[in-house]
C-alpha cells in the first residue's frame, strides 16, 4: 500500500508568525499531535505536542493557567518549530514511512511531492507490520 492512500489530505497549519497560544488552542481542540508550520505556501517546519510542552516553562514552573496563557502569546511558532523535517513521497510504501517514524523516534511525516504537501500519521495505520 502506498502513503498516498492513507494520507490525511485536511491538513490544519499554522504560520510561522502566529503565537504559541494557537497551536495550544488547535492542539487541544481538534485533538492533533503536530502541525505543518507554512511561510506563504511553503512547508517550512513542524511542531508538535512535545515541542510545545517543551517551550512552556512557564508550565514546567508551576505559574497560573492565566500566566502560562500570557508566555504563550508572546512566544512565536518559528521560536521553536523544528526546521529539519523528514518527509516522504506520496509513492513511498507505508511500511517503509512507518519504519522511517519508528527508527527516527517521530510521530508524523509530512508527504511531499512538488510544491503540494500533506500528512501521513499513524493514527491512520494501525495495521501495518513494522
Amino acid at each position: 500500500m502506498k502513503v498516498k492512500e492513507i494520507m490525511v489530505k485536511e491538513v490544519a497549519t499554522l504560520d510561522v508568525n502566529d503565537e504559541l497560544s494557537l497551536a495550544n488552542d488547535i492542539m487541544r481542540l481538534g485533538r492533533i499531535r503536530h502541525l505543518p508550520v507554512v511561510d506563504g505556501a511553503k512547508l517550512v517546519g513542524i511542531i508538535s505536542e512535545r515541542d510545545l510542552f517543551r517551550s512552556s516553562l512557564a508550565q514546567a514552573l508551576g505559574y497560573a493557567t492565566e500566566d502560562t496563557r500570557d508566555v504563550m502569546k508572546r512566544l512565536r511558532i518559528k521560536d521553536i518549530m523544528v526546521t529539519k523535517v523528514l518527509t516522504v513521497s506520496p509513492e513511498d510504501g507505508v511500511c517503509r514511512a512507518v519504519r522511517l517514524m519508528v527508527d527516527k523516534k517521530i510521530g508524523c511525516l509530512p508527504v511531499v511531492e512538488g510544491g503540494a504537501w500533506w500528512v501521513f500519521s499513524p493514527r491512520r495505520m494501525s495495521w501495518c507490520n513494522t
